[in-house]
């Protein structure tokens, strides 16, 4: 990939390996062992490390719960001046800082959600060069005189975290972020390094050029998260639904979104009445009662949050066991980004999308009035970007309805590649054999297809399904409908499964959808090929999940334990986690800020019994040690 913009180009280096045998230098290493810790580091921490130590421009692309903030955090540790990380949102930079204090870290955030006392305290160590780490928000950065300042303060390296906000390509485009760049060209000597975790290759190729990174290295992880199970399921009874995985995980927390704010009330009060310990969260709620369900959420004093996709970006709650979609999300970086919220410390957990055609009819119609209202406002043309949005939708809609291992799909979608078993990923609802093709696919496609025809393609996915199930409606014969050759062709099969076969020829582009308030379905090309017996489809019946379809391993790996754990050492896991959590509200921090599920689970199972002992487990550094390590060891040595 090159760029060149203002007379600066930049060749980059691309690393995809995991298979990394790159190391980093000894005073680091010791660094991040007594800080956070960590012996060892995931796939592409080191190289990220080293580029970091070098001065290097970097640009890294890793998934969700791959290590992103450990290669910036831990050069600050060692490496001269000030490391300044320019972050999206307030909570997340909270998160990060506070879990930073808590490992003896000089760290700290300046925002506009700050008391001016604490403002002003943050400037003073700013003067006298007592921060290793600082969290601004880009409009801070920007201000004038401020990045002078911190050139004062020592700034040594800029680090850009959730870089593809730079993006107009990108699915959370903030154009604050852009102005990051021209910064740089007056600054070129500070060496830039940006962190994303979704961004495909044209993405990566305008946040390079954007940033004006010069020679920069890009490192691109897989995409893939294997602890991950995808599931897709045509919405139905929504309620039945979302309860059907939260009880195939019971006392485990979840998130679940909705599209519109009237959806997360209404389902949230839902959950409730069925006893389930929910809350609702969207932007329409008061700040103070936002906060407070959050922050609910968050210390593990509920195990469900319903909320819009306000909710999120800045939850760092590493033991998210299940998200679910209630509706189509905008394109697959916004899915990827979302889901990717399950499971981040490492451990099983599962993504259940519930979804429908109408979700991408109403955000089409949604997408081309903000379209149209920017364009009449700023009195220039958005097509463009319109048609950047609706091929992400698009791409959604076909990743929903279609029948590939959603694993690969989802990585192949990023630019990489997933070598699999001939039995597939077995995670996923496809790879595990859970979306069951029906049979004679091919009569079946060209029956709904026909009946597209018969209706002079002047129709919606409604009333063709009411064609062919024979329904008498009223619509159906004032139009004539109930005289077609294609009336109750597939009589012997509900609405639902009908609509689930339409969506998926939908998501296949066998169909297609006219634009307008009324959208209607016609063929495409390919759609004329089925209908002709030219082109083979298949087509799957609607899937059907128990309760006992949760999970691919025990409930003790579930914790993180060994497959071969032992009733005493789930019993000992609890405890663990009970003692987070009233240390957490001692602390006022989310309870992950203490150890992480995956830690909790390796003191059970190792059961350490002094200070050296404990200090070998993976996630305990030295502060740790010093301020936690006696009442877990005499939690440990009372379940003896």
């Amino acid at each position: 990939m090159k760029c060149d913009r203002g007379g600066v180009q930049s060749v980059t280096v691309i690393v995809t390996t995991e298979d990394s045998p790159a190391t980093i230098p000894p005073q680091l290493q010791e660094a991040v062992r007594r800080t956070f810790g960590y012996a060892s580091l995931r796939p592409l921490q080191a190289e990220a490390m080293n580029a970091a130590l070098a001065g290097r421009d970097a640009l890294v692309v890793l998934a969700t719960g791959a290590g992103k903030s450990l290669c910036y955090q831990g050069p600050a540790l060692v490496r001269p001046g000030l490391t300044v990380v320019v972050s999206p949102l307030i909570s997340l930079m909270k998160d990060q800082a506070d879990g930073l204090i808590g490992n003896g870290v000089a760290a700290a955030m300046l925002t506009s959600a700050q008391q001016s006392g604490e403002r002003r305290s943050v400037r003073e160590r700013l003067a006298e060069r007592d921060l290793r780490i600082l969290f601004v928000a880009p409009e801070r950065l920007l201000m004038e005189g401020f990045f002078e300042e911190l050139l004062e303060a020592g700034l040594s390296s800029l680090v850009i975290d959730e870089a593809h906000c730079i993006s107009h390509w990108g699915h959370d485009f903030r154009p604050e972020y852009r102005q990051i760049g021209e910064l740089r060209r007056r600054y070129p000597h500070i060496p830039v390094q940006a962190y994303t975790a979704t961004a495909t290759p044209a993405v990566r190729e305008d946040i390079a050029r954007e940033l004006s990174l010069k020679d920069p290295l890009l490192l691109v992880g897989s995409f893939d998260r294997p602890n991950l199970t995808y599931r897709f399921q045509p919405r139905g009874d929504l309620l039945s639904q979302v309860l059907g995985v939260i009880r195939r995980h019971p006392d485990q927390a979840g998130i679940v979104y909705c599209l519109r704010r009237k959806d997360v009330d209404e389902l949230a009060a839902q959950l409730a009445a069925e006893g389930v310990r929910a809350l609702p969260y969207h932007a329409g709620m008061g700040a103070e009662l936002r906060k407070t369900n959050q922050e609910r959420f968050l210390q593990e004093r509920i195990e469900v949050i319903v909320a819009t996709v306000a909710f999120g970006m800045g939850i760092d709650r590493s033991d998210v066991r299940y998200v679910v979609h209630a509706s189509l999300p905008k394109g697959i970086e916004q899915y990827s980004q979302e889901s990717g919220r399950a499971g981040r410390d490492g451990l099983e957990a599962e993504c259940v999308m519930l979804y429908s055609a109408a979700d991408y009819h109403g955000w089409k119609n949604l997408m081309t009035r903000s379209a149209e209202e920017a364009a009449a406002a700023g009195g220039t043309t958005v097509s463009s970007e319109l048609d950047a949005s609706l091929a992400r939708l698009s791409q959604m809609l076909f990743f929903a309805g279609g029948a590939v291992c959603r694993h690969k799909f989802l990585v192949e979608h990023f630019g990489g590649s997933l070598e699999q078993r001939a039995d597939g990923c077995g995670a996923c609802d496809v790879c595990l054999g859970e979306m069951r093709p029906i049979d004679d696919p091919k009569i079946v496609a060209q029956k709904i297809l026909s009946c597209v025809v018969r209706c002079e393609q002047r129709y919606g996915a409604a009333q063709i399904a009411d064609v062919l199930r024979g329904a008498n409606t009223e619509r159906v014969r004032r139009a004539g409908h109930d005289q077609l050759s294609t009336y109750g062709l597939l009589r012997q099969h509900d609405a639902r499964e009908i609509r689930h076969w339409i969506d998926q020829l939908l998501g296949m582009e066998h169909l297609r959808v006219t634009d307008g308030q009324y959208p209607t379905l016609f063929l495409s090309q390919s759609g004329v090929e089925v209908m002709r017996g030219e082109r083979a489809v298949a087509l799957y019946a609607l899937p059907k999940l128990t309760k006992a379809a949760k999970s691919r391993t025990s409930a003790a790996a579930l914790a993180g334990l060994s497959a071969d754990a032992d009733a005493t050492k789930l019993v000992l896991f609890e405890r663990l986690r009970a003692l987070r959590r009233r240390l957490a509200q001692e602390k006022g921090v989310p309870p992950y800020l203490i150890f992480n599920d995956r830690t909790l689970a390796e003191l059970a199972e190792r059961r350490p019994k002094n200070a050296e002992e404990f200090l070998r487990i993976r996630g305990v550094g030295d502060r740790k040690v010093q301020e936690l390590g006696e009442c877990f060891l005499a939690e440990i040595a009372a379940a003896e």
